[in-house]
């Protein structure tokens, strides 16, 4: 080894001959950037393997139905609370033939002006008919049909509810919901 001046700083370095300052310099950057794309890649690598936590469809579509169920009873049973337990805070509701309903209070007070109007004793059927989810978010496709009290079908459609799991509990976000009965002709 043989002893070197700095010129700038007056500072003594002991370097090898055959290595310089460049190739010092240029080693670490290789060393760092090469580091760096060693820890993205782990990185991609970790959150792929968070992604692909498969999800069971099963449980998934007992859980679905089983908020279609209570919305259900909670229409039969006329408590707009239990019906709009269904919902986030935030949801946006497209009821049929009215305008959206932004909002939980919107939504609760859409639901008590249906069930306070309703003199029909109909009671409602949800049913899950396909479900599609990925990480926190499941989109349901439904159909509902609509009996009077004596158990005679009177109307029903499909729905479609968007829902996102928060703080463990799965909560409809939006939903629409559309007829399949024709409508009436006018008098």
């Amino acid at each position: 080894m043989i002893e070197k001046k700095d010129n700038q700083k007056n500072k003594k370095s002991i370097l090898p001959e055959s290595i310089n300052q460049k190739t010092l310099f240029m080693r670490s950057k290789f060393q760092l950037a090469f580091l760096g794309l060693l820890v993205i890649t782990f990185a991609a690598c970790s959150e792929k393997a968070a992604e692909a936590k498969p999800v069971d469809m099963a449980k998934l579509k007992t859980d679905i139905q089983a908020m279609e169920n209570a919305y259900a009873a909670g229409e039969a049973a006329k408590d707009a609370n239990a019906v709009a337990a269904y919902y986030a805070e935030d949801a946006v509701s497209y009821p049929r033939g009215r305008e959206p309903q932004v909002g939980m209070a919107a939504i609760k007070a859409g639901i008590a002006k249906n069930i306070a109007e309703d003199t029909t004793g109909n009671k409602n059927v949800y049913k899950v008919v396909d479900l599609f989810a990925e990480g926190n978010m499941v989109v349901e496709i439904g159909s509902w049909n609509r009996s009077n009290a004596a158990g005679v079908a009177v109307d029903s459609g499909h729905y479609l509810s968007y829902f996102q799991n928060r703080n463990g509990k799965y909560v409809c976000v939006r939903d629409m919901s559309v007829t399949s009965t024709p409508p009436k002709p006018a008098k």
